[in-house]
């Protein structure tokens, strides 16, 4: 992580006071959070909706901080302590996390999409950690706030930082992807998140194809080329190099074979016909979401089998696409950190075709965020159930209720069931197992489904 003095931190942005008396404090790091406060780090206070950041600072300071920062128009800054007073605090951590990275010799690679963007994020680092020491965004640091954050763990000899850009508003994108500069950019696809606040798809299409504005120069910009909105965008621009990646051969890159078990997903691809990739993660859509992953490989130099052996060997962050075993023999697929009806029904789609020894159950939670139209989408999901390939329905929420209520249409009142309360819907999926079923979990971020998942394992015998 970035380790400076507070001399040369004052050399890289603005301070407002006299920190002569502290400035051979070394800062390493920074952190926003004071339960979670290292030896030397840098205290970020930031202003939340409930609570001011402010208040803590001589608690984090006792607790190892090497100085905190200190918002200009917020009174009292404590006395005797190592403050670095600055305009505004956030825009002081975004303009150290600039500068630190300026200094740094490293690749960047920057990507974004609705869905897929943190399994992509990982599988690209999985893939070029095979060459290069990698650091990537853990957890959801990949924000205005969190991204500044993540640049600032990253150690001296850190090769290549594989960045995450999430985002809920026009302009969010552009203000990452220019402060990260990377040097290739991908968008792994365009859904329906975030319609509440953008309206329509092709708004999140110009919301997402922001990230082009950071791109170094000579770097390339890697997206799914099945998406119209993307493609029609990306012929209109003029000065990148742009390679593409999906299921139709018009693409860079695309698969000629899938075959899935519940263990993983075997391919082949057009740029490799012969050779034979393995990923340990389920679903077509991340097979594709690893093409992106092997283009980014090959633009940074690795060997087709060196990419081979990175993605073989990725390890997911917890929650999407996550195989547990659990209760009286069954395998549950957890992918339970977030949900839109395109993530739904590719979630879906795998499992109605996965393993047709084993009966299947799927838990569907509200898909949140998605503006007017979502009682409509969560109809749209009840519809594209198949009762043929699925034994029981689980839905929770007020709006899974619209989920159900279309699938009992189909299935019948017996096999579907809709709950408010996540013990009583526990219960009833226990309750309803015989053995060796499939479970899917699927629900939005805030639905919290992964509870079901850690119940049905703890109930393992």
């Amino acid at each position: 992580m970035m380790k400076r003095t507070v001399k040369q931190i004052a050399n890289m942005i603005k301070i407002e006071n006299d920190i002569t008396e502290f400035q051979d404090n070394v800062i390493s790091g920074a952190c926003i959070d004071t339960r979670v406060i290292q030896e030397g780090n840098l205290y970020v206070p930031l202003k939340g909706r409930f609570v001011d950041g402010h208040q803590y600072v001589e608690a984090a300071i006792n607790s190892g901080a090497g100085a905190s920062l200190w918002q200009k128009d917020v009174p009292n800054p404590p006395h005797g302590l190592p403050i670095i007073i600055v305009e505004d605090v956030l825009t002081a951590l975004q303009e150290l996390a600039r500068a630190y990275l300026q200094e740094l010799n490293i690749k960047v690679v920057g990507v974004t999409g609705s869905n897929g963007k943190t399994t992509t994020k990982d599988m690209v680092a999985s893939v070029l950690s095979q060459k290069y020491k990698v650091q990537k965004t853990i957890g959801n640091y990949n924000g205005r706030q969190g991204l500044p954050l993540t640049v600032l763990s990253l150690k001296e000899d850190t090769e290549v930082a594989v960045l995450e850009m999430g985002m809920s508003a026009r302009g969010e994108i552009e203000f990452l992807t220019r402060l990260a500069r990377p040097n290739v950019a991908i968008i792994t696809n365009i859904g329906e998140a975030h319609l509440q606040d953008l309206g329509s798809r092709e708004a999140i299409a110009d919301a997402k194809m922001e990230i082009v504005k950071g791109l170094s120069r000579d770097g390339l910009f890697i997206y799914l080329g099945d998406e119209p909105l993307l493609r029609e965008r990306a012929q209109a621009i003029s000065d990148v190099r742009i390679q593409t990646f999906g299921k139709k051969q018009e693409n860079d890159i695309y698969p000629i074979t899938i075959n899935q078990d519940e263990n993983g997903s075997a391919y082949s691809v057009n740029m490799e016909p012969d050779s034979q990739l393995y990923i340990p993660v389920l679903g077509e859509y991340n097979v594709l979401n690893s093409l992106a992953a092997i283009l980014a490989g090959r633009e940074l130099g690795l060997s087709m089998e060196e990419i081979k052996n990175g993605l073989s060997s990725v390890k997911l962050t917890a929650m999407r696409m996550e195989v547990l075993d659990g209760l009286n023999g069954i395998k549950i697929i957890n992918d339970a950190y977030n949900a839109s009806p395109t993530s739904t029904k590719a979630a879906l789609n795998l499992v109605m075709d996965l393993d047709k020894s084993r009966e299947k159950i799927v838990v569907l939670g509200d898909m949140l965020e998605l503006g007017e139209a979502e009682k409509d989408f969560h109809r749209e999901i009840g519809r594209f159930l198949q009762p043929s390939k699925i034994k029981y329905v689980f839905t929770y929420g007020e709006l899974g209720y619209y989920i159900a209520e279309e699938a009992k249409k189909q299935f019948g009142a017996d096999r579907v069931f809709n709950f408010v309360n996540k013990q009583e819907l526990i219960q009833s999926i226990i309750s309803h197992i015989q053995g060796n079923e499939l479970v899917l979990i699927k629900g939005s971020r805030g639905m919290e489904l992964e509870e079901v998942a850690t119940s049905l394992v703890e109930n393992k015998e």
